[in-house]
């Protein structure tokens, strides 16, 4: 596991975070046991950065989190947290200073804190992103000691690219991995130029880079990998990453052949994300104790080969870019 400070905020981070999503919900049945199994397996294996929202089971998760870290006392890990999701109808003009703190509010209180580590607008619509008295709002939540840092989860490289020239912004949550290579070109640039923090999510592609799903995999009745297939609930690329999901399993098959003798597919590529010097932390998700010392035990792999990197940058031209490179 290697350690990174997180962009203009005074923490240190793992490379490899936990993504607090699959504890809260929308991933089928996962328990608070399970959950709470997955999270102190992370942090026994070197895990500093854990990623939530507030509407993740709405307020399960960050509870959840809040419980263990009290329960293992110590030093504690950088805690992550969303805001915006919550508004119904969720549209530009309900982020509000006073909406934005009353979530925050919601959140502290969640987390069990004072401050929050780190709040990012979530997924906000394009508008948001013009709309400078937003950032105001934050930057008086951060004066008044609410929130340590604010940044913005997006869904397309053009809102990173928007986001970080509010001079408050000091990171970004984007999805980035083998399906989705757009972020390596520009965004990553002016992330590095700008020292922006750069969160790497849905890294496995909603589990299509595990290599475990199939055709005939069964996904629970509310599991987003069965109801947002169409972006019927939210974004679709936030679901097997935007990519059909016949051409996905095409495409893993392929990836397969790149994969290390000894490793899985799913550390393999979560060590294709860590190739990137402009990646902070990657955020995979965990169901059980299991899954979360997998996730950690990939930032051990050894570097990809320049020639296994080019392979996987053919793969994804030919058969995913086609499908997602300019919708995100």
């Amino acid at each position: 596991m290697k350690n990174h400070s997180f962009g203009r905020l005074p923490f240190t981070v793992s490379n490899v975070g936990f993504g607090a999503w699959q504890i809260g919900g929308s991933w089928g049945d996962v328990s608070e046991a399970d959950g709470r199994d997955a999270l102190n397996a992370a942090l026994d294996n070197n895990i500093t950065f854990i990623d939530t929202a507030d509407v993740y089971g709405d307020g399960r998760s960050e509870k959840i989190i809040a419980d263990v870290l009290k329960t293992r006392g110590g030093t504690r890990p950088m805690v992550a947290t969303k805001a915006g999701r919550r508004l119904n109808p969720h549209v530009a003009d309900g982020y509000t200073k006073a909406n934005l703190e009353g979530f925050i509010d919601r959140s502290l209180a969640n987390l069990g804190v004072e401050t929050l580590d780190l709040v990012q607008l979530h997924c906000p619509p394009t508008e948001v992103l013009y709309r400078p008295d937003v950032f105001e709002g934050l930057d008086a939540l951060q004066s008044a000691g609410k929130i340590q840092g604010y940044g913005v989860s997006v869904e397309k490289v053009e809102e990173a690219l928007k986001a970080i020239e509010y001079p408050g912004v000091v990171s970004i949550q984007i999805i980035y991995n083998l399906f989705r290579q757009r972020p390596d070109h520009l965004f990553f640039q002016e992330a590095r130029r700008r020292n922006i923090a750069v969160i790497a999510r849905v890294p496995l592609a909603s589990g299509l880079l595990s290599g475990k799903i199939t055709a005939d995999t069964h996904f629970a009745k509310d599991d987003h990998r069965n109801f947002n297939r169409n972006g019927d609930a939210f974004d679709v690329g936030e679901t097997f990453a935007g990519v059909p999901f016949e051409v996905g399993l095409q495409a893993v098959e392929e990836v397969r052949k790149l994969v290390p003798q000894g490793a899985t597919m799913a550390a393999f590529a979560l060590r294709w994300i860590l190739m990137s010097d402009a990646v902070t932390v990657v955020i995979p998700g965990a169901r059980n104790a299991e899954q979360a010392r997998a996730n950690a035990a990939a930032a051990d792999l050894a570097p990809l080969t320049d020639d296994v990197m080019a392979a996987s940058r053919e793969i994804y031209t030919r058969l995913i870019a086609p499908h997602v490179h300019q919708k995100w």
